[in-house]
């Protein structure tokens, strides 16, 4: 069974910067793409930005391009997440989940089997 643990949430103010961390031990083959999600409060649950395996480019949702950046290990089996310049509108609980591949439809949170619990992330003076 794959488990992804996430960490590095927390409290930051408007500007400032948090990296996240998605470990997933135990990786699975066949399983190449991990992806971020966030769902704020009364909202739906947002792609935020995935990479895969073998996959030409990464892949980030709109409202974050040119500010948050994804990347992982050597190893393969940690992803990071790079939030800079933070908005309070990105506040919200952070998922990573994996799936087979991360593809034009990355941002489909049906296409990924196995998640983590999340880590909050609140921007907020």
């Amino acid at each position: 069974q794959v488990q992804l643990v996430e960490s590095g949430g927390g409290l930051v103010q408007p500007g400032g910067s948090l990296r996240l961390s998605c470990a997933a031990p135990g990786f699975t083959s066949g399983y190449n793409g991990i992806a971020w999600f966030r769902q704020a409060p009364g909202k739906k649950r947002q792609g935020v930005s995935c990479i895969g395996i073998g996959e030409p480019m990464n892949y980030y949702a709109d409202s974050v391009k040119g500010r948050f950046t994804i990347s992982r290990d050597n190893a393969k089996t940690t992803v990071y997440l790079q939030m800079n310049s933070l908005k309070p509108e990105d506040t919200a609980v952070y998922y990573c989940a994996k799936a087979e591949r991360c593809g034009t439809r990355w941002y489909i949170s049906s296409n990924y089997d196995y998640w983590g619990q999340g880590t909050p992330v609140t921007v907020s003076s």
